[in-house]
C-alpha cells in the first residue's frame, strides 16, 4: 500500500504561513525537556499567582492544541477541518476537581455538548472522563471491593445515575460515545460501569465506546473476555484503543507498592500489543466498533491493510482514526484525502482550566520518542514546498 503520510501540501492544507511558523517554534521548544520542565513551572506560578499571562498562552500553546474557550468557539476550526473530510470530537478538558457540583457540572456539559452534536455532523462523537463523574478513590475502592460505607454507597449510586443519564440521552440521539481510560487502579471499576451500559444501550450498533490503553499487557485478554460475553449478551461493543498516557505514573506506582507492572516491558511490546488488539477486532467486526486513537503511522498503515485484505470500504461505519488536535495532521488530514473516517480530538475549555491539559500534553510529547522529531521534519518539508 502506498505510504500516504507524506504529503504535506495535504496535511497542512488549513494552516497559514504564520501558523505553520508558531507550530515549528512550539514543537522545537517541546523537544527540548529541560525547557519544558522550566516552562511547566513558570506557567504553573504564573497561573497560581494570578499573573495576567492567559493572553500569551491563548496566543501560543492554547490555539495550537486547543479549539477554544467554550463549543461555540470550537465551530469555526471544526467547519474548517469538517470542508477538508475530518470530524471533530469535542473533549471539554477540565481537569483535577473532585466535587459533587462539579461532577454534575460535567453531566450536563456532557449532555449539551450530546445535543449540540445532534445538529452537526461534523462531530460524530462525544466524550467524557470516568474521573469527571465521581471521585478517583471511589472507582477504586469500587474495583478493589472494598466494603463502603452508606455515604460511599449512596455516592457510588450517584456516579452509576450519571451514566446512565449520558448514555440513555446518547442513545435516544443516536450519537456514539466515547469513554475515555483512567490509571490502572481505578479503571477495573470503570471498566464494569461501562460494560453495564453497553448492555443496556449497544443492542442494535455501538452507543457506548469503552476505552482500551494497550500498553497494558493484559488489554488483549481483556477485549478477547469482552468479545466472548458480547456473543453471549447480543450487544455490540464499541472500543477506543489507544497506546496510554500514564506509563510514568503507572510504573512509579508498583514499583512503590511492590506489584508487576501493568505496562508492558517494551515499546516494541506495546506497538505490538496495539497492533494485535486491532487486528482481533478487525476480524470480529460482526460485534466491534473500533475507534483507533494513534499518531503511530506504522499501526494506521497496519490497519489500513487489514481493510484492504478484508475489503472493507474505507468509510465503513464501524472504524474510525483520530489523532489530537494540534498533532500529527499528516495522518488525519490525509486519511480523510482518501476516504477514510478521520477525526480530530478537539479539546476546549477556560484557559486557566486547561493548563494541566496542554501541561501533560507538552510532557508527553517530550517523552514520547520520535513524535516530536517527526512533526518538525514534515512542517519544515512543508515550510521549503512553500518557499518554492
Amino acid at each position: 500500500m502506498d505510504r500516504i503520510f507524506e504529503d504535506t501540501a495535504t496535511a497542512f492544507q488549513m494552516k497559514s504561513d504564520s501558523e505553520l511558523e508558531r507550530a515549528y517554534f512550539l514543537f522545537r521548544l517541546i523537544a527540548n525537556e529541560p525547557l519544558v520542565r522550566i516552562g511547566t513551572a513558570v506557567t504553573n506560578f504564573a497561573i497560581n499567582a494570578h499573573l495576567p499571562v492567559e493572553g500569551l498562552i491563548r496566543a501560543t500553546v492554547f490555539d495550537h492544541f486547543c479549539g477554544g474557550v467554550n463549543e461555540a468557539d470550537c465551530l469555526p476550526i471544526i467547519d474548517k477541518m469538517h470542508e477538508k473530510g475530518v470530524c471533530s470530537i469535542l473533549d471539554y478538558s477540565v481537569e483535577g476537581k473532585e466535587e459533587e457540583a462539579q461532577f454534575d457540572f460535567a453531566v450536563e456539559k456532557v449532555l449539551h455538548v450530546l445535543n449540540f452534536v445532534k445538529e452537526k455532523a461534523a462531530i460524530p462523537f462525544a466524550v467524557f472522563k470516568p474521573t469527571g463523574f465521581g471521585r478517583r478513590a471511589l472507582y477504586k475502592m469500587v474495583g478493589e471491593g472494598a466494603a463502603l460505607s452508606t455515604e460511599e454507597k449512596t455516592e457510588w449510586e450517584k456516579v452509576i445515575a450519571r451514566y446512565h443519564q449520558v448514555c440513555q440521552k446518547a442513545h435516544e440521539l443516536d450519537v456514539a460515545l466515547l469513554i475515555d481510560a483512567e490509571e490502572s487502579w481505578m479503571q477495573d471499576a470503570a471498566d464494569e460501569l461501562a460494560w453495564q451500559m453497553m448492555k443496556a444501550y449497544n443492542t442494535e450498533r455501538a452507543i457506548v465506546f469503552n476505552t482500551a490503553q494497550l500498553y497494558r499487557w493484559d488489554r488483549l485478554a481483556y477485549l478477547e473476555e469482552l468479545y466472548k460475553k458480547a456473543i453471549a449478551a447480543g450487544v455490540k461493543v464499541g472500543i477506543k484503543v489507544v497506546r496510554g498516557a500514564y506509563m510514568e505514573k503507572e510504573n512509579e506506582r508498583a514499583k512503590e507498592y511492590g506489584y508487576p507492572s501493568p505496562i508492558c516491558a517494551s515499546k516494541q511490546d506495546t506497538d505490538n500489543n496495539f497492533d494485535k488488539a486491532v487486528a482481533f477486532m478487525i476480524k470480529h467486526l460482526e460485534v466491534f466498533e473500533i475507534f483507533a486513537g494513534t499518531h503511530n503511522e506504522e499501526s494506521v498503515h497496519k490497519l489500513l491493510e487489514l481493510m484492504k485484505t478484508d475489503d472493507i470500504p474505507a468509510k465503513d461505519p464501524r472504524i474510525w482514526m483520530g489523532q489530537l488536535y494540534g498533532m500529527s495532521d499528516h495522518i488525519s488530514f490525509n486519511l480523510a484525502a482518501h476516504g477514510y473516517n478521520a477525526a480530530k480530538y478537539v479539546p476546549y475549555g477556560p484557559v486557566r482550566d486547561v493548563m494541566p491539559y496542554l501541561i501533560r500534553r507538552a510532557e508527553e510529547n517530550t517523552s514520547v520518542t520520535g513524535q516530536t522529531s517527526r512533526e518538525l521534519e514534515l512542517l519544515k518539508k512543508e515550510k521549503a514546498r512553500r518557499k518554492l
